[in-house]
């Protein structure tokens, strides 16, 4: 798929990562960024096998998966040196780069439980609606794997045991924060020529 086309445009999903993203050494850092099954709080769910075709062309083309901070592309913070779909989700293990200011920072704020999130932006290329009219993703081309503060299923939390979810202002607020995320990411795929 051209990323400079805006259509389909690129969406964000944030994923369980309560389930084992834990950061070693300072850097090392390892979980689901993506759990099928679940429902999150946008109504949508990612079936078995919606990664497989995206990651065999990853492979195939010899690219690689972004790890950024918040979803901005002008801030990668290091690497994923392996993503995989297991029967649970996608799972990904990768470094923070300890030469990034910024991957410093986010290694120090998830040590602390600061941040504890993860979230894949992606373009979904087929999808159902189940029967009770929720979209199931059932092939998506993925395209970052970030780590944030705000995950959208309230037990997208990194090692933490589940969260009330915010209040409705607060929860309005993030969704506009990550609206205003997804315009700038997409804005920002769209300058790169591949």
């Amino acid at each position: 798929m051209d990323p400079t086309n805006s259509s389909p445009s690129l969406e964000l999903k944030f994923c369980p990562a309560g389930e084992g993203v834990n950061v070693r050494d300072g850097t090392v850092i390892e979980g689901y960024a993506s759990v099928f099954g679940v429902v999150d709080r946008g109504g949508d769910v990612v079936a078995r096998g919606a990664y497989a075709k995206s990651l065999e062309r990853l492979r195939s083309d010899g690219r690689s998966v972004k790890l950024l901070w918040q979803h901005n592309p002008a801030e990668p913070i290091g690497v994923w040196d392996e993503i995989v779909e297991d029967e649970h989700g996608l799972r990904v293990k990768g470094r923070l780069l300890p030469e990034v200011a910024r991957a410093r920072e986010a290694a120090a704020l998830l040590e602390a439980r600061a941040i504890d999130g993860l979230s894949i932006g992606y373009r979904p290329v087929s999808a159902t609606r189940d029967e009770k009219g929720r979209r199931v993703l059932t092939e998506i081309d993925l395209w970052e794997v970030s780590l944030v503060t705000f995950p959208m299923l309230p037990a997208a939390k990194v090692g933490a045991k589940t969260a009330a979810p915010p209040a409705d202002g607060a929860l309005r607020d993030v969704l506009r924060a990550l609206a205003r995320a997804r315009r700038g990411l997409a804005e920002g795929l769209g300058r790169f020529d591949h």
